[in-house]
């Protein structure tokens, strides 16, 4: 079955503006399917694809016809200081069942990272983040997956026993899923009002990392190393504030802002070990004056904007790019490393692999910030080391 088979193409008359784009604007520079399927074997970095299903969106029907209210202001933006390498190959169809629609996101996705190409996603609903993940699955590849979002999306689906799941539950399928191709999760921006106490105490006993909407806000820099452990993002529209982006049922008066959600893209792009990312949720029935679609055009153009800034210092490799600090622990013999790039100022921690945890390697590197190095000096073990180390036993 050949790619092409899961996409229709785009509409240019819907999206053109009448006296059409400028040379310096996106929509001259990407590669459309229009009638004919572009050479995924020609150089592209990125590719853009749309989903047009939204049946297992909670409370938000008409998020599927998000995706080319998207590209017609993402167009409209100017390329930034490089050569952009971007193909746009449509949207999915909605499939005849949500399993339908699932096999072909997971084969789409899987297809372009064996390429190396990273897609971006439109949504749909953020119930499509299960069949992102599923690409992994197919790739053979453990991941980490970085979830922005107001809730957990943890609710109980065991009824269910398809493939489909909702936006509201995908989470547990992540989970629950075997084999389990899952090593790290990680939510930035949750709503504690909206988290139950069995959930946070969930996320507690299996280690990952939660991050309060009040301990970004301001702040936003706090998440870099959290974006920089992803292979894969969903995010949902609905975790920036109603007043920013208000194109989502569940839109609230809390969350990110525009800016904020705008610098989580360009740290994205950044991460050199990303492979996917999806934005989900947009609805354009509530938009108001397209102000929600603009901002998701500039996250886009943010996230793009971060990929050709790569650093690419990470693996860790040549060794003269990097130092190296070691700092011993008050009551313990134990000494704590860390690597500092010198290309990008950013840091990592040593995270030793306990007794024949890895064959290949002996420590296991974690992005860390500067201030995990200032703990550890002060003589106190990182929490981040710890549940790191966890998740290695």
């Amino acid at each position: 079955m050949s790619l092409a088979d899961f996409f229709t193409p785009i509409d240019l008359k819907e999206i053109v503006p009448k006296s059409g784009y400028y040379t310096s604007q996106l929509g001259s520079k990407v590669e459309q399917h229009t009638v004919h399927f572009p050479d995924l074997d020609q150089k592209y970095d990125i590719a853009i694809i749309g989903v047009l299903d939204d049946r297992n969106s909670t409370n938000n029907p008409g998020c599927a016809l998000g995706p080319d209210y998207v590209r017609e202001r993402f167009y409209k933006l100017n390329e930034g200081g490089y050569n952009t390498k971007i193909v746009d190959l449509g949207n999915i169809r909605q499939g005849e069942t949500v399993t339908d629609t699932y096999f072909a996101v997971k084969t789409v996705v899987s297809e372009l990272i064996k390429k190396d190409i990273i897609p971006i996603i439109i949504g749909g609903g953020q119930d499509i983040t299960y069949a992102q993940y599923l690409a992994y699955e197919q790739l053979e590849q453990k991941v980490d997956l970085v979830v922005v979002d107001s809730h957990f999306d943890l609710d109980d689906d065991a009824e269910n026993e398809s493939i489909e799941t909702t936006s509201t539950s995908y989470l547990n399928k992540i989970f629950l899923h075997e084999p389990n191709y899952l090593f790290n999760y990680s939510n930035l921006g949750y709503q504690t009002y909206f988290a139950s106490q069995d959930s946070l105490r969930v996320m507690e006993k299996l280690y990952f990392d939660v991050h309060r909407l009040g301990e970004l806000s301001g702040q936003i820099a706090v998440a870099e190393p959290v974006i920089r452990n992803a292979g894969m993002i969903s995010f949902d529209i609905s975790a920036i504030r109603s007043s920013d982006a208000m194109a989502n049922a569940n839109a609230t008066p809390n969350g990110l802002y525009g800016e904020e959600a705008c610098q989580v893209c360009r740290y994205a792009g950044f991460n050199d070990k990303l492979t996917s990312i999806g934005f989900y949720e947009f609805n354009p029935a509530y938009d108001n004056n397209g102000q929600t679609a603009m901002l998701l055009a500039q996250m886009i153009w943010y996230f793009i904007d971060g990929v050709y800034n790569r650093k690419k210092d990470f693996p860790l490799s040549p060794k003269s790019q990097y130092l190296i600090y070691k700092t011993s622990l008050k009551h313990d013999d134990h000494e704590l490393v860390f690597v500092k790039s010198k290309k990008s100022d950013r840091w990592w921690m040593q995270v030793p692999y306990p007794t024949g945890g890895s064959k290949n390697e002996r420590f296991h590197l974690v992005p860390c910030r500067y201030e995990d190095y200032k703990t550890a000096v002060s003589g106190e073990l990182p929490d981040l080391w710890w549940r790191t180390y966890q998740k290695l036993v």
